[in-house]
């Protein structure tokens, strides 16, 4: 037999009496003190006496000897509970007297279906009073034996009283869940409840809980309170289960799905506080119960979301919620829960296993998004940069571009926001983060050589300056916020630097090869071409040098000024046709000239090579010299200016001057041993880089 306990009329624990006149209450039959004392034992004593014949005044087993003692405490307890419906409760007159029990009235017993029909209308404590004289009935004839004739009509009757508290049961885990569900709390029903389990409790305390043959649970106790916290904990559960959720194919579905948990269960919480925990003794602790029942159950919640697929920013999402949210005054530490909620005791909200696979799955993802990241930071200066060819913008004398700040950016913030979460999840993502910037530099490196070998863009120089400066500058930063090892960065961005280097020279030598081969040539020596051609060539190009920090801006501009002057001597040592005393005179001025406008603009762009001035004064004076006796003191000074010099380059020179096998020789010989005295490892290398003319290996 099925019982339907759904009913909206609920049964008042204290029926209220006419104006002007006191409410009374269901227990103040068994009490006269305030039923806000919630002494912890006020139900056991009210209940043990109103049942308990041996302590009881009045021995009703003198006045009805037949009947079992059982029986009559029901029957005295139901008479009792139908006086207060009648509103008229029999009020002991102080706690001595709280043995004293009403005299009892005769009572009919109710049928399964009246009994049934009050548990419906939530009139639960007279149903109570009613199965427990059924109850107690049936175990009077059961023991009497006289069910030995007929064990089905026993087996019936157990099973109407196990039906009947059964209904009890669900009404009580219906009162629970609608505590939290219906917004105006009936507290009247709630103390009604515990009172019902006090007196269930008190009417199965000494009976013997194991199960006889044939009777089911007959007699045996309810267990009410565990029933109610397994209550709790599935209305918890169905609370947390009832929070929204969004479809997944939505950015922020759970952080709205979070938010709204953590909003609402924190309303219940408040009501929990302030209205439904004076409905319950102490004894309850029912803010530690519901806490517990909600804890339990978001992490039930969170442990199936977690084995779901679940993207970078959800990942974040339910570890800062866990990590941040959950135990901050946005949820469990609101101010207005302390002191009743406590949270110190509770258990992990996730398992050290789960934990540990939502951060690794967060730094697995996390890798991707940087990368994506660093990949978008490319694609922005390849479109919105290169192919526009946007100059860049100058900050303090140097070339400026955001690739830097937009880099320390991304780390910044993935390391922050890990670190809200741990310190272990905030090395990792440091790690990680480090280990994509090594893999970016270079594929930045590439893309941009590609772009530059490409085309001839005006704005090359200026960016390959702007991004050295930023890289060295990103190193720095690293080093400065993070406290990060940048060994191997600072090996990547050497050879960055190196690759650029190579590449700019690359450019420089095309544009200033043709005008290079044109030395010596007949519309060079007529001066068809103008002087500062080459100075004004190389210039333009390495004019962005100045606009690159230190000390990569001083090395590059050292690297073009000794390109420029390495490439000028190879021109001019090549063999060429015999040049008489007007022409040798003529070339020695213009290269004077020309040496003196490269190295001045050079030096004004900010070189400090001043070691190469020499070399091409000291060429042309041996070209134009008039006394073949004092070509010898300029062959001397140039080999000591450049140590470095080879016989071969001084035989191709001295053959500019045409002079003979045998005083070239000479010449070789005597400089050969001023060498040999001298300090060789004097000055800078220049001629260890200039290739000799083969014609000249001869001499």
């Amino acid at each position: 037999m099925e019982l339907d306990t759904r009913s909206v009329t609920s049964e008042p624990a204290s029926p209220l009496k006419s104006p002007g006149e006191e409410k009374i209450e269901v227990i103040s039959e068994l009490s006269s003190s305030d039923w806000q004392s919630r002494d912890s034992g006020f139900f056991e004593r009210g209940i043990k006496t109103l049942l308990s014949i041996r302590k009881s005044r009045r021995s009703l087993k003198k006045e009805k000897g037949k009947e079992d003692s059982g029986t009559r405490n029901a029957k005295r307890l139901l008479q009792t509970l139908r006086s207060y419906e009648e509103n008229k409760p029999t009020i002991c007159n102080s706690m001595e007297k709280i043995g004293e029990i009403c005299e009892p009235i005769e009572a009919k017993p109710l049928s399964v279906m009246e009994i049934n029909e009050l548990i419906q209308k939530r009139q639960l404590l007279q149903a109570f009073a009613s199965i427990k004289l059924m109850e107690d009935e049936t175990i009077s004839e059961r023991d009497s034996e006289k069910y030995r004739d007929n064990p089905q009509e026993l087996v019936r009757k157990s099973k109407d009283v196990d039906l009947l508290y059964n209904s009890i049961t669900n009404a009580i885990k219906s009162i629970v869940e609608e505590t939290l569900e219906d917004p105006t709390l009936q507290h009247t029903m709630l103390t009604s409840m515990v009172t019902l389990i006090a007196l269930e409790e008190a009417a199965h305390s000494s009976t013997d809980s194991a199960a006889r043959p044939g009777s089911d649970l007959l007699g045996r106790p309810r267990k009410w309170r565990e029933q109610w916290r397994e209550a709790v904990n599935e209305s918890a559960r169905k609370r947390v289960l009832k929070a929204p959720m969004a479809s997944r194919e939505q950015e922020t579905w759970l952080d709205f799905h979070l938010h709204f948990l953590q909003e609402h269960l924190r309303e219940d919480l408040l009501k929990i506080k302030s209205s439904v925990k004076k409905c319950y003794p102490e004894e309850y602790q029912v803010c530690d119960t519901y806490v517990g029942a909600f804890h339990n159950a978001i992490a039930s919640h969170l442990q199936e979301l977690s084995q779901g697929p679940l993207d970078f920013h959800e990942l974040y999402t339910l570890l800062n919620w866990v990590a941040n949210t959950y135990h901050s005054e946005f949820f469990l530490g609101h101010p207005e829960l302390k002191p009743e909620v406590k949270t110190e005791n509770l258990s992990l909200l996730l398992t050290p296993a789960d934990w540990d696979k939502l951060k690794n799955d967060y730094i697995a993802s996390a890798k991707e998004k940087i990368k994506s990241c660093f990949g978008n930071i490319l694609r922005l200066e390849v479109t919105e940069k290169w192919e526009k060819e946007v100059h860049v913008e100058e900050e303090e004398n140097l070339y400026h571009t955001s690739v830097s700040f937009d880099i320390q950016t991304i780390i910044g913030e993935h390391v922050k926001s890990s670190g809200a979460i741990s310190g272990g999840l905030e090395t990792k993502m440091l790690e990680l983060c480090m280990a994509e910037l090594l893999e970016f530099i270079p594929r930045f490196e590439q893309e941009f050589m590609a772009w530059s070998s490409a085309q001839d863009s005006p704005s090359f120089v200026p960016h390959l300056v702007a991004y050295i400066n930023s890289f060295h500058e990103l190193v720095s930063e690293l080093e400065t916020v993070f406290k990060v090892n940048t060994e191997e960065l600072q090996k990547i961005l050497a050879a960055l630097t190196r690759n650029f280097t190579n590449i700019f020279l690359t450019k420089l030598r095309t544009k200033t090869q043709p005008l290079l081969k044109k030395i010596l040539s007949k519309s060079w020596i007529l001066a068809t071409e103008r002087p500062d051609s080459l100075a004004s060539a190389v210039s333009q190009f390495s004019e962005h040098l100045q606009h690159m920090r230190e000390p990569q801006g001083q090395d590059l501009l050292h690297e073009v000024h000794k390109y420029v002057v390495k490439e000028y001597v190879t021109q001019i040592i090549k063999p060429r046709w015999k040049m008489n005393r007007d022409t040798r005179q003529q070339v020695s001025r213009k290269m004077s000239q020309e040496a003196a406008i490269i190295h001045n603009a050079l030096i004004d762009q900010g070189s400090k090579a001043d070691w190469l001035l020499p070399v091409i004064y000291h060429i042309a004076n041996i070209i134009g010299e008039k006394k073949k006796d004092k070509i010898k003191a300029y062959v001397k000074e140039l080999c000591q200016d450049y140590p470095d010099i080879r016989k071969e380059h001084i035989l191709a020179i001295l053959a500019l001057r045409v002079l003979g096998r045998a005083r070239r020789a000479a010449i070789l010989r005597q400089v050969c041993q001023a060498q040999k005295s001298s300090n060789r490892g004097k000055g800078s290398a220049l001629f260890a880089e200039i290739d000799v003319p083969v014609i000249c290996s001869c001499f």
